[in-house]
């Protein structure tokens, strides 16, 4: 029977997924799969993306540690595409590529000033809060009142984690260092923006909720940016999400702080609606100060324009949570401007042509870009899975398709990999730190320590 050698690049739910449906999938060939991660863990996003006090995403972990553990696939941890493993190495003992290498930089924002120190992405804050390990153990949490552009929910995680007393994040598998640092924080006032009203927030009505629950923490909302027009309010009559989410909008412009008044909490989360980023104002030492918006009001048809008043609002640290962005990959084609692979329904394509490059697919975001929950990750797999199965012909035929080929090349080029079993040596580790604690787990934060850990 002939045999695929599938290498996906990504151990992501987009790539864990992809392995799962093909392997599932009725097909005239028997499969192997060997997924390569760069890090020492599997998961992705999942576990250096999703903010720590989400314990019902982090549920996903579940689903894919079943995927795994069932033993028919290989993993490969800490091992980098382009540097430990080259495109013409998989060439000469794959048949195949699946990419799932996400989308993990910060989209850019062109406005003036957003370099100014002081001013951050979302993408890098997010993996320093979940423990990533190629980046720094600290983060320069010195400001009062911050800014945080963007109405999604990556936008609401930020929020809430900048707004969250540290003492409420021990349940959880904050790491030791992020802890430390929250906790000294001397933030009192965080400010969200977004270009569209309440009815066009990219947010789901759980991240939204979740804000209102904080423990000393009051919600800010002012009246003036409800007075909807009618596409606004047809949309809340209409879409079920939307009604939930101006319902609990509603709610708080009942409480003490609305519209700023003074309420009793000791942080305040403001909400700043019809608000379209203009200019990053700064101090003498290049340090942001302000940020100047405009507001924004329907322009009729699902979109908005500028009115021309401009305010400004005093604060000492911004970050951008506009999207995440794509990042090439070495001799893979890439779209620059989307920052996706491109591709027909996974299937890669020449930058310049709409021909495909036979042997080469893609899933997740590096696929169709940052959007969609977790969820539908599954149904993007199963898209570019089907190809893979329909494109028999036109797969590479490799030099040495052995399953011991790749053990030994990262053995002779010195690659200190991570296989499933360390995975659940350095899972063991980290539940084991938590329990005395009371915590779900203490993630080990160090690349040199998860490995030693993974390989006892």
């Amino acid at each position: 029977m002939t045999q695929l050698r599938l290498a996906i690049v990504g151990a992501g739910p987009a790539g864990i997924y992809a392995a799962d449906i093909l392997l599932k999938t009725e097909r005239s060939f028997d499969v192997s799969i060997d997924l390569f991660e760069q890090l020492p863990a599997p998961y992705g996003l999942v576990r250096y993306g999703v903010a720590p006090d989400h314990p019902r995403i982090k549920g996903v972990v579940g689903a894919l540690r079943e995927v795994l553990d069932r033993g028919d696939i290989r993993i490969f941890g800490n091992v980098r595409f382009g540097e430990d493993l080259t495109l013409d190495d998989l060439k000469r003992h794959y048949h195949a590529v699946l990419f799932a290498t996400g989308a993990v930089r910060d989209a850019d924002l062109a406005i003036p000033g957003i370099d100014a120190d002081g001013s951050f992405g979302a993408a890098d804050f997010v993996s320093w809060f979940d423990g990533h390990p190629d980046v720094p153990r600290t983060w320069p949490l010195t400001a009062s009142s911050v800014g945080v552009i963007g109405n999604g929910n990556v936008a609401l995680d930020i929020s809430r984690m900048l707004a969250k007393h540290a003492e409420d994040l021990l349940p959880t598998e904050i790491p030791d260092n992020v802890y430390e640092v929250l906790a000294a924080s001397p933030v009192t006032d965080v400010h969200v923006f977004g270009r569209r009203g309440p009815a066009q927030v990219k947010f789901t009505p759980l991240e939204l909720r979740e804000l209102g629950e904080l423990r000393d923490v009051d919600m800010v909302v002012y009246d003036e940016d409800f007075d909807y027009d009618e596409a606004s309010k047809a949309a809340v009559a209409s879409n079920k999400q939307v009604k939930v989410i101006d319902r609990v909008l509603q709610e708080w412009r009942t409480l003490p702080g609305a519209n700023g008044a003074g309420g009793t909490a000791s942080r305040r989360l403001h909400l700043h609606f019809w608000a379209r980023p203009v200019e990053v104002k700064t101090d003498e030492q290049g340090r942001v100060a302000a940020l100047v918006y405009e507001r924004t009001r329907p322009d009729g048809h699902g979109g908005v324009i500028g009115t021309g008043e401009m305010r400004e609002v005093p604060m000492g640290q911004l970050y951008r949570a506009v999207g995440y962005f794509g990042s090439p990959l070495p001799g893979v084609p890439f779209d620059e401007k989307h920052g996706v692979i491109p591709n027909h329904e996974g299937q890669v394509l020449h930058e310049d042509s709409n021909e495909r490059v036979p042997g080469l697919y893609a899933t997740g975001w590096i696929k169709r870009g940052p959007v969609g929950l977790i969820g539908h990750t599954k149904s993007d797999a199963m898209e570019t899975v089907q190809h893979i199965v329909n494109d028999q012909g036109s797969w590479w035929q490799p030099e040495d398709p052995s399953a011991d080929a790749i053990p030994a090349l990262l053995a002779e080029r010195g690659v200190i990999w991570t296989d499933l079993e360390g995975w659940h040596r350095l899972d063991a580790h980290e539940i084991a730190l938590g329990q005395p604690h009371g915590r779900a787990r203490i993630k080990v934060v160090p690349r040199d320590e998860m490995v030693r850990i993974s390989r006892d």
